[in-house]
């Protein structure tokens, strides 16, 4: 065979052989997609368990329905969880390239309910809201209600498939949760992954209490703050405006109890409306009977004083129906202007009870107490009565009452009302109750915890700042009262917490120092309210994700 044919053949030879590579290649490769494909894109982990209380998307949500599945490739790696706090309970991984928002793209709703929750995140993402729209585009993002009874209002599903994304949920609440967590995966990856996110909180009230009655702070600082608290899915701030230092908001029954530097109503009005947007309860508190030196300042009549005529701070006569009546025209008074349905009566460190021997140093309270709950009646009965009494005038504005643990008294005739919740802070005063005790009698309490939650400017006495890293490490809502949790059974009497910040040494800190004091622990304390479990990522990861996501 000549050289000339010799090498056409070999050449024949190589095109045929790389023929027989190319289809088997081929072949395998399609083996391979059908295996990466199986499970409705879902990938080998499969679904992942659904979080206690989460709710799945409707199969009526014309946004899933319409977004085709992806044909997944080697090219997509297994989605992971978005990186968000509190972190997500439940993400079932995809392969796809998940989404990213682009100018033009739509927020489209299927309930005109959603139009606030819609413009937020479309003017925070740089999308277009179009309102409610029943066809899709390309990039849309869709906020659907899903009409499922009885289902938690605050759980939500959020699906991220085709290059959109749709987040539905029982009631607004949810919805307006899921558009926090795809804000803080954008802000922190700038891609929302792949996948199906199913999510909602272990505790119904998570909140932050402001101490606004002993330092002024101003409503620009408070509306920041509720921002804040939006972004991390809190549900409660507590305003505490009224206590011997000050009363801080403006009154048109009493305007002579208020203090010089106070919130305008139509300033407070603001807020309310701000936190109503983010889904947020404004919990007012009025303390009494003590606390009211404010009060008292202009209606010094009503001052409580012992055997000797010596005045007790802040504290008013119980016994006087004077007290009774300014305190009940300020709570019907200020109802008008909050319009949750939670109401912090206070009731604590009321100084008759600080006595050892009330009915020996305050002569006048022990004989109104026998008067009106015969000859066994004592000042602790006479107090409980007080209690009630208010939990009536904020209850006949159909709001839930709560109030100071050590506002509720041991060995009385009178029982506070079962209604009444317990904001469970301290086990210091006379006649400490074990948290356990209130949880037994079937009450249903609410965790501020002074060794983890309470933040006092100027940290008198024992108090020290609490930091984020001890309370994301070592406390729960279970943890009550000092660093020993109550039994799991008691679980669900625990309604949540709420971290405070209390002024007692006003000019301690300026407004910035507190806002930058607080920062990593209301974010530590969310994360265990919304899932008490242990976290997956260890305290400077926690850290160093706030500082990707603010």
């Amino acid at each position: 065979m000549s050289q000339h044919r010799r090498r056409a053949a070999r050449s024949v030879r190589q095109r045929r052989l790389l023929i027989a590579v190319v289809v088997a290649a081929v072949v395998l490769t399609g083996l391979g997609l059908g295996l990466w494909s199986g499970g409705d894109g879902a990938g080998p982990a499969g679904t992942a368990a659904r979080a206690p209380g989460v709710t799945s998307a409707s199969p009526s949500d014309p946004a899933a329905a319409a977004a085709p599945t992806p044909t997944p490739t080697r090219s997509y790696p297994l989605s992971t969880a978005p990186r968000t706090i509190p972190a997500v309970r439940d993400h079932s991984p995809a392969r796809g390239p998940g989404w990213r928002p682009e100018r033009g793209q739509r927020v489209v709703v299927n309930d005109a309910g959603l139009a606030d929750e819609g413009r937020l995140i479309a003017g925070e993402l740089g999308l277009t809201y179009a309102g409610e729209k029943g066809d899709t585009k390309a990039g849309d993002l869709r906020l659907a209600l899903s009409g499922a009874a009885g289902a938690n209002q605050e759980s939500y599903t959020m699906t991220v498939r085709g290059g959109r994304v749709s987040i539905s949920a029982a009631g607004e609440a949810g919805v307006f949760y899921g558009t926090r967590t795809l804000k803080q995966t954008v802000r922190g990856g700038g891609t929302a992954p792949e996948g199906v996110v199913r999510d909602g909180p272990a505790k119904q009230r998570r909140g932050l209490m402001l101490d606004i009655a002993r330092k002024h702070f101003t409503a620009d600082w408070i509306e920041d703050r509720v921002r804040e608290l939006g972004d991390l899915k809190f549900n409660e701030l507590g305003l505490h405006f009224s206590d011997d230092q000050g009363f801080r908001i403006e009154s048109d029954s009493h305007p002579e109890v208020v203090s010089r530097q106070h919130l305008t109503k139509a300033e407070v009005r603001r807020i309310v409306q701000l936190a109503e947007s983010r889904h947020i309860t404004v919990v007012p508190e009025i303390d009494s009977p003590g606390h009211l030196g404010a009060v008292i300042a202009a209606h010094p009549d009503l001052q409580l004083r012992n055997a000797q005529g010596t005045a007790a701070t802040g504290a008013v006569d119980i016994s006087d129906p004077a007290a009774a009546k300014i305190v009940d025209e300020l709570l019907d008074e200020y109802a008008g202007l909050f319009p949750g349905n939670q109401w912090h009566l206070g009731g604590d460190e009321y100084r008759a009870l600080m006595a050892s021997d009330p009915e020996a140093s305050y002569p006048r309270l022990a004989a109104a107490a026998r008067e009106e709950y015969g000859s066994g009646g004592t000042v602790a009965d006479l107090a409980t009565g007080w209690l009630n009494d208010r939990a009536a005038t904020v209850r006949a504005h159909d709001r839930t009452p709560r109030a100071w643990n050590d506002g509720f008294y041991t060995g009385t005739s009178v029982q506070p009302d079962q209604d009444i919740q317990v904001a469970y802070w301290t086990g210091k005063e006379i006649g400490a109750r074990r948290p356990v005790e209130y949880l037994r009698a079937g009450r249903q309490v609410i965790n501020y915890n002074d060794e983890f939650l309470y933040y006092v400017l100027g940290q008198p006495q024992t108090f020290v700042y609490p930091t984020g890293q001890r309370i994301y490490e070592q406390w729960t809502p279970r943890v009550l009262r000092g660093t020993q949790p109550v039994a799991a059974r008691y679980d669900g009497q625990i309604l949540g917490g709420s971290f405070a910040v209390w002024c007692d040494l006003a000019n301690s800190q300026t407004q910035a120092q507190v806002a930058a004091g607080i920062r990593m622990p209301l974010r530590a304390t969310v994360q265990k309210l919304w899932d008490a479990g242990e976290p997956e990522l260890s305290w400077a990861e926690f850290r160093t994700l706030a500082d990707q996501l603010d």
